[in-house]
């Protein structure tokens, strides 16, 4: 069962403990940049405090996303989150066709940068299972 290490209007950070730690950002709407920012360099310490090895990020109900937000998440978190140790990284694509074109533009682009796996899903827990080394 996970547990909520930080709750916003617009995100729930949750680990799944165990073996192999697992950080899920599940995204439940829009947030402006600041909050956008302020909460995933929340993430990525909640991440570093917990020793996580994989994470999902549940983009389905993210609102929609600036182009400098998406450059500032490849530099700020998905570069350094091989740092961090994470080995796998799940994402489940937005539900907003608009969205799901830009931000899986954001992944195409910063694939060849990352040093960690990195995988589409559609079901949830296959997501979870798969970011856990299942």
């Amino acid at each position: 069962m996970p547990q909520t290490l930080a709750a916003y209007p617009f995100l729930n950070l949750l680990l799944h403990p165990g073996p192999v730690p697992v950080l899920e950002t599940e995204w439940l709407g829009f947030a402006g940049s600041d909050d956008f920012r302020t909460a995933l360099v929340e993430a990525m310490r909640l991440a570093r405090l917990h020793k996580v090895t994989g994470w999902v990020a549940d983009d389905r109900r993210l609102g929609a996303v600036r182009p400098k937000d998406l450059a500032w998440t490849h530099e700020q978190v998905l570069r350094p989150l091989s740092a961090l140790g994470v080995r796998r990284f799940a994402h489940l694509e937005s539900l907003e066709a608009l969205n799901r074109l830009t931000i899986d533009g954001l992944y195409r682009a910063a694939l060849p940068d990352l040093a960690y796996e990195f995988r589409h899903f559609t079901d949830l827990g296959q997501a979870r299972a798969w970011a856990a080394g299942a």
